[in-house]
């Protein structure tokens, strides 16, 4: 069946009737540049001529600022003529009213580039973006000021926050809108608002009003849905052009009928097409092959559409920044975001790329770019480390913890105020309780150690439904609970998702008179600093028995400039790795699949190095981490 029958069948089934079927979008102004939509010949115009963009999703805040040139290059040498990239809330408004727009936050300076490399931007500013992030890239202190605001509706409390955002962002935007010259052709309103049971098409209307005012005619707004007809029923807006997203398992000819039924005229778009995929941690590394790739974008471009890949780089999580899924466990994902994308982690080129670039020059110029060689990387040796000192002692919780004492019940992560990686719960043990004694967590967000006085005595998990552990010492006095943010919910409708434990009993008794230390673990120097020519602690083996454990070594870069390399975890338990006060993120090669963390040149100098890691279950022999040439 044609593509244009399907459609007709379809629409008539379904007896759907599009609200934009006689809307006209013009972003035609006074400079004679924009982006529109000629509705009667289903084509884009930029400038008032037929244009489709071949775009590559690549997410500035997942690589160092210097090498956004490089990559921009790396794109526009496949063919590509756009680049997409979401924007985070969380990043630029870390506390409320503190915006950030210098350094991997300096979003203009990243449109400026793409404008220089040849590229046009699709800007997708959420206010939530998904895009495997901590909280979809919602900022945590929605949680803090209001724990029962309503995310992603009209809920007033959430709009005055959206609003606050959305204005300051565009702001910042408004001149690269294509209508001003700049290369953004289009800004997505919210982000696969389909997948969200709300269905609330009051705030999606504010949204759109909201992004209009800055827009206007200078860009074009649109949405994206998963290629069903209840996604995009949601998910859609009037008055904003509707795309779907679909990968390599869909078949192409349904994913845009179902697009026909909500818009019945205008470019066939694929906003997402995935050219690889996520992955978690406890699973194997996700891959989408070189071939269906290919086949399948060949197949898109064939019939006229425009498309962006999901991810062309996907590049790293640093710090606390990956987010989790919930289907139906909680899943949290890895600190790599390198998603089995065309273009490495580390930049380099794979054979995924030089396939999707063959596919591409069928159907749009390959300009003459040449581009640097590969660039090598820095085998850095071994580095030996010391013990400096336990999370638990004194030291580190005045200096890194902030504390909430004889609460009733355990307080969350984010009543705290502050983004935190950790949260150490105490209390004291009853006396005289039976023994065997059972502890029961009737909430854990997200995974504990469980400590008898200053012994580990056991784990819990909310990716495993581990709730429950055995207390083998029926004379200890103090429980101590050591609960780790493993990322907020990204995607669905789980996102309203505070940390900590809670409902925490003994024999089914509960526990009171808590005393709380949240660990915000973003930067740990000042209490290396502080510790430098302290004894270390006497050394053990085996499991961090007595608390995690902060440990610091140096070693020696002797190439100038520094290359890139990768620190392997192999056989370290669960921790933390910073490096020259860069934090890397989680590493977990106990679980994997992920067993090195990329470490970018630009963290590196010449000279002496230091590298700190918190490590939290398995103090290794020997005592050493080693750098590889290569991603495990």
């Amino acid at each position: 069946m044609t593509l244009a029958a399907l459609i007709l069948v379809t629409s008539i089934a379904s007896g759907i009737v599009s609200s934009q079927a006689s809307i006209t979008i013009d972003a035609g102004n006074k400079t004679g540049l924009g982006f529109s939509v000629d509705y009667e010949n289903n084509q884009f115009l930029l400038d008032g001529t037929p244009f489709r963009y071949v775009s590559g999703s690549f997410h500035y805040f997942r690589a160092p600022r210097v090498y956004w040139r490089d990559i921009f290059r790396k794109m526009r040498a496949a063919g590509l003529n756009a680049v997409s990239t979401y924007v985070e809330w969380s990043l630029h408004e870390p506390e409320k009213g503190r915006w950030e727009w210098s350094g991997e936050a300096d979003l203009e300076y990243f449109l400026t580039l793409a404008q220089e490399e040849d590229l046009f931007v699709i800007l997708r500013p959420g206010p939530y973006i998904c895009a495997e992030r901590d909280f979809g890239g919602l900022p945590f202190w929605l949680l803090s000021l209001a724990p029962d605001i309503r995310l992603r509706t009209s809920d007033t409390r959430y709009m005055e926050h959206v609003t606050d955002y959305i204005n300051a962002l565009m702001t910042r935007v408004g001149p690269f809108l294509r209508g001003n010259g700049g290369p953004v052709i289009m800004v997505q309103v919210e982000n696969e608002y389909g997948s969200f049971d709300a269905c609330d098409l009051g705030y999606m209307s504010q949204v759109r009003d909201l992004m209009s005012r800055h827009v206007g005619n200078d860009a074009l707004l649109y949405t994206t849905d998963g290629d069903t007809a209840d996604m995009l029923r949601c998910g859609m807006v009037p008055e904003v052009y509707t795309t779907v997203d679909f990968g390599t398992s869909s078949n192409v000819t349904r994913a845009f009928a179902t697009m026909r039924l909500f818009q019945p005229r205008g470019p066939l778009v694929n906003s997402e097409f995935y050219c690889g995929w996520l992955t978690h941690w406890e699973e194997s590394y996700s891959k989408v092959t070189r071939r269906s790739v290919a086949s399948k974008l060949d197949e898109i471009l064939r019939l006229g559409a425009s498309v962006n890949l999901y991810m062309f780089y996907g590049g790293t999580n640093f710090g606390f920044t990956s987010g989790a899924n919930t289907s139906p466990n909680y899943q949290p994902q890895l600190t790599s975001y390198d998603y089995d994308a065309p273009i490495r982690e580390d930049g380099v080129l794979t054979k995924k790329y030089f396939d999707i670039k063959k596919v591409v020059e069928r159907y749009l110029p390959i300009p003459n770019i040449t581009l640097a060689p590969a660039s090598l990387k820095g085998d850095y040796g071994a580095v030996a480390m010391e013990r400096v000192i336990r999370l638990f002692d004194s030291l580190a919780r005045s200096l890194l913890g902030r504390q909430k004492r004889n609460a009733n019940e355990p307080p969350t992560f984010e009543s705290f105020g502050i983004p935190l990686a950790m949260v150490l719960y105490e209390t004291d043990l009853p006396e005289n309780r039976t023994d065997p004694s059972v502890l029961t967590a009737g909430f854990l967000h997200d995974r504990a150690l469980v400590y008898q006085g200053d012994r580990l005595i056991g784990t819990l998990s909310r990716t495993h439904n581990a709730r429950t552990l055995s207390l083998p010492d029926p004379y200890a006095k103090r429980l101590k609970i050591l609960v780790e943010n493993q990322g907020h919910v990204n995607y669905g409708n789980k996102i309203h998702d505070f940390k900590g434990v809670g409902n925490v009993t003994i024999n089914g008794l509960p526990l009171a008179k808590w005393n709380a230390t949240g660990f915000h673990l973003g930067d740990v120097s000042p209490l290396l600093g502080r510790t430098a020519g302290v004894a270390a602690a006497a050394e053990t083996k085996g499991l961090s028995d007595h608390g995690p454990v902060f440990l610091r070594g140096t070693f020696t870069v002797y190439d100038d400039p520094p290359l890139d390399t990768f620190l392997d975890t192999t056989g370290w338990g669960k921790g933390i790795a910073y490096i020259n006060g860069r934090n890397l993120g989680r590493y977990w090669p106990a679980a994997g699949p992920q067993m090195t963390l990329y470490v970018p040149a630009p963290f590196l100098q010449n000279g002496e190095n230091e590298l700190i890691v918190l490590e939290l279950e398995n103090l290794r022999v020997p005592r050493e981490f080693k750098f590889s040439t290569r991603p495990n």
